[in-house]
């Protein structure tokens, strides 16, 4: 797969263009990204954590993709170099240094940086090292926000990876029962999605155990009266789905379950119509918070959501420690919840949405049943 472009690369180049626009009034003359995500964001082409690739882009807008091993064929790059990523099939620990040397190379055909940007939480010293009288300034917060627009392209994986989530909870809904180990559980599920992607996954949910609010699944099976909570971010392509539904083990929820459900699926309904572009995310979750104090049972105190793409939380935030405002073009997770051990122990319902100029779309359309 890393010969074959994962997005546009004419929207590749739109993406690099904004870039540049971001950062032309900060006066770079080029920047260096190396996160993964940030190399597929602006070339088209993604490698696993075994690899160290590297983009570079200057001030005149030339971009540089420097790869490991061979060359992929089709980039949004101008000049496409290669580094030796293995010697033997054995992979190099210094492929940070073999990538800063291409880097080097490219650079010396051209005019010195003064002001460079590189991913602070990222970047190398073998790449900062190249620049001793560079004012070095930080992209990351830049590249994030721009992030928070998803080009069809993007949606188009993200779609990807949240129907793989959609095949999970039918399988899920299918096994469930009492006497299930939670290790069977995972492992069906994850073959349910390999299955509806048609290849390896490039990233998986985090909360497959069952009876407690979340975690890794355990070699325990599950019992009768307890709720199921499954969170489920599978990633297609290096773009993540975050989903979840509680299920009752046993199809038979109690009154004080189902009591608890309802409020929760309302307080998504609640979400749906206030939430529009313009909106505070701390205003829609102060009012989600205030519904949910309402609940004859359970108690909530976590965040109510987040962005996805790249990554499973991106901006904006829906949560009273950032001060973000809804934008067209962001993707969203919003995820409501109840917890009491007398609902055993706890439900969470998690819904994708994508923000238009109208309000939201619901990307995971599944049902909410438990």
């Amino acid at each position: 797969m890393n010969g074959i472009p994962l997005l546009d690369l004419d929207l590749c180049r739109v993406r690099q263009q904004r870039l540049r626009d971001r950062l032309a009034a900060e006066g770079l003359d080029g920047l260096v990204v190396v996160m993964p995500e940030h190399v597929q964001y602006l070339t088209g082409h993604r490698w696993d954590f075994r690899f160290s690739p590297l983009v570079a882009i200057d001030a005149a807008g030339q971009t540089l993709l420097v790869c490991p091993d061979k060359p992929v064929e089709r980039a949004a790059a101008d000049d496409v170099r290669t580094y030796e990523a293995k010697w033997r099939s054995t992979l190099r620990n210094d492929q940070r240094e073999a990538t800063a040397k291409v880097l080097a190379d490219w650079l010396a055909a051209r005019p010195t940086w003064r002001r460079v940007g590189v991913e602070f939480s990222a970047c190398p010293p073998h790449v900062t090292r190249l620049f001793p009288q560079a004012s070095v300034i930080d992209i990351e917060p830049a590249l994030w926000t721009l992030r928070r627009r998803k080009d069809s392209d993007e949606l188009e994986l993200l779609r990807g990876a949240i129907a793989a989530a959609g095949a999970m909870y039918e399988a899920a809904r299918d096994m469930i029962a009492p006497g299930v180990s939670e290790l069977d559980v995972f492992s069906k599920l994850q073959a349910a999605a390999v299955a509806a992607c048609g290849e390896m996954l490039t990233g998986t949910g985090n909360d497959y155990a069952c009876g407690v609010r979340g975690g890794p699944p355990r070699a325990r099976e599950c019992a009768a009266g307890e709720l199921y909570i499954l969170d489920l971010g599978p990633a297609y392509r290096g773009y993540f789905a975050d989903t979840s539904r509680a299920l009752a083990v046993d199809r038979r929820p109690t009154d004080v379950q189902l009591t608890a459900w309802k409020h929760v699926c309302e307080a998504l309904a609640l979400v749906e119509r206030i939430a529009k572009p313009g909106a505070s995310c701390r205003a829609i979750y102060a009012e989600v918070q205030a519904w949910l104090a309402t609940a004859p049972v359970g108690t909530w105190s976590s965040h109510l959501g987040h962005g996805i793409g790249l990554w499973v939380h991106e901006a904006p935030h829906l949560n009273p420690n950032w001060d973000d405002v809804l934008q067209v073009g962001d993707v969203i997770a919003v995820e409501p919840a109840l917890y009491a051990p007398e609902l055993a122990s706890g439900l969470r319902i998690e819904n994708d949405y994508l923000v238009t100029e109208t309000g939201l779309v619901n990307l995971s359309p599944f049902p909410l049943e438990m």
